[in-house]
């Protein structure tokens, strides 16, 4: 090891030091990049900083962040959540454990509308746990629904994670929303499989929706289910399907949906000029975290990369000689500890790029562990201590303790493993959609997920490399 990838690994550790004790990470990635960076390189730092900058500013696809969570914050204020719960409501209330049915698919239909997990479950938190519990529904169980349900947009497009993902892995954004519908949907699978089994041996857990609350009328139901199902899906068709499908640039598509949550905020006659302002401040303060992260995290990348660093953990994990399988079980595991104490931003901007060389050098598909990252990270967020769903929950149902809450989560944190498990098995599960998604041309792909050719796996540059 040279004189400067040390110094580069004594800033990366310092990083975790600083992060563990509460410092803010952007400030942080930037002050040590430099005070490290001057160490090393002297004052070529300060230009290979200003070179990063300008060349993240460049970068037309980040664009689509602040469009997205734009989109979010509207179709949330448009109560478009609060219709689609109630239509679920009537329709299945007959159902043992109706409303775990209800909350898995209402959440299910809203994260392909919004990528924003805090709202997701705070929505949820302030709609189904009154009813819940009136309803004699058990507290573990019920706020292990909301939780993992709520994290569902962290996965399922259009994902702002997956936006930051994608030039990192150097992949197609369109690629990764593609793949990340298979484990989305086996995820929101393995949910209701688990949760309508324990309601159906265990009555109690989770009883019918009472005979006093149910809607009879069928014409009645039939129409807040088509009004509360069927606008929203056809902004959900416009916004993914013109990406997917090729029609559309992610930016484009970010665009076209949040225009659509507007028309639709308009039509259920829950716009006002208060709404429009307070999600215009919330998408700014969310852009303007994730936006300067990347750039921090891009030049301390660069830092890093620069200074060997990078180069010594690639050369040093790939002369450990383990199988591409097992490797990738320890890329992943090393992930789903740092997401205890990191959001998904740091990891993704921070850590993914360091991971990465190591990941294509084994011949690894770079979509489908992207889709990997992708429920690891989403593990993260029901996993204790940090478990930021539970305290978004917390705030909002004070009846239940966080002990309580973190019972409920462990539940379906070892439904996610399950499905990384099922997703390592058998690669398809991601790889399928990308490698047949009609993109406007014709393409194929690779469906296995580790290739025999460890060249195979091509990508564009990672941002601070």
């Amino acid at each position: 090891m040279t004189a400067e990838a040390l110094i580069g690994l004594i800033m990366l550790l310092v990083l975790l030091g600083a992060i563990f004790i509460g410092v803010p990470i952007s400030f942080t990635l930037l002050f040590l990049a430099f005070s490290f960076g001057y160490w090393g390189m002297g004052s070529t730092v300060f230009e290979l900083g200003y070179f990063q900058t300008i060349g993240m500013m460049k970068e037309e696809l980040l664009a689509a962040v602040p469009l997205f969570i734009f989109m979010g914050f509207i179709t949330e204020q448009a109560g478009l959540m609060e219709r689609l719960f109630t239509a679920f409501r009537m329709l299945l209330a007959p159902v043992r454990g109706a409303l775990f049915l209800v909350v898995i698919l209402t959440s299910t239909v809203f994260a392909m509308a919004t990528g924003i997990v805090g709202a997701a479950v705070t929505v949820l938190g302030i709609m189904a746990s009154p009813i819940m519990t009136k309803a004699g529904y058990d507290a573990k169980l019920s706020a292990g629904t909301i939780t993992a349900g709520g994290t569902l947009g962290i996965l399922i497009p259009p994902s702002v994670m997956l936006i930051v993902m994608g030039p990192v892995l150097g992949v197609s954004v369109a690629d990764l929303y593609a793949a990340a519908f298979g484990p989305g949907f086996l995820l929101a699978g393995l949910y209701i499989s688990y949760l309508m089994v324990r309601a159906f041996m265990n009555p109690k857990l989770g009883p019918p929706v009472p005979m006093d609350e149910r809607i009879y009328s069928a014409a009645y139901i039939a129409r807040e289910v088509i009004i509360g199902t069927l606008p929203l899906l056809g902004l959900i068709t416009a916004t993914l399907g013109s990406i997917i499908g090729g029609l559309a640039t992610p930016t484009e598509a970010a665009g076209i949906g949040s225009v659509g949550a507007l028309i639709l905020s308009i039509a259920y006659g829950r716009f006002s000029l208060s709404g429009l302002q307070r999600a215009l401040i919330s998408t700014m303060a969310t852009s303007s975290m994730v936006l300067l992260l990347a750039v921090t995290s891009n030049i301390f990348g660069a830092v890093f990369a620069r200074l060997g660093s990078a180069n010594w953990i690639t050369e040093t994990m790939l002369g450990l000689q383990l199988p591409p399988s097992l490797m990738l079980i320890v890329v992943l595991f090393l992930i789903f500890l740092l997401g205890w104490p990191f959001e998904w931003p740091a990891i993704i901007l921070v850590f993914l790029p360091i991971f990465y060389p190591v990941v294509k050098g084994m011949g690894i598909d770079l979509i489908w562990f992207g889709a990997l990252v992708a429920v690891v990270l989403q593990t993260a967020f029901l996993s204790p201590p940090v478990a930021m769903s539970a305290y978004y929950l917390k705030q909002v149902v004070k009846g239940w303790s966080l002990a309580t809450i973190y019972a409920g989560m462990f539940q379906f944190m070892i439904l996610q493993v399950i499905c990384v498990g099922l997703m390592v098995a058998f690669p398809g599960i991601a790889t399928w959609s990308p490698a047949h998604a009609a993109r406007g041309v014709t393409q194929s792909g690779d469906s296995r997920g580790v290739q025999e050719n460890p060249g195979a796996a091509e990508a564009g540059p990672v941002p601070g490399r």
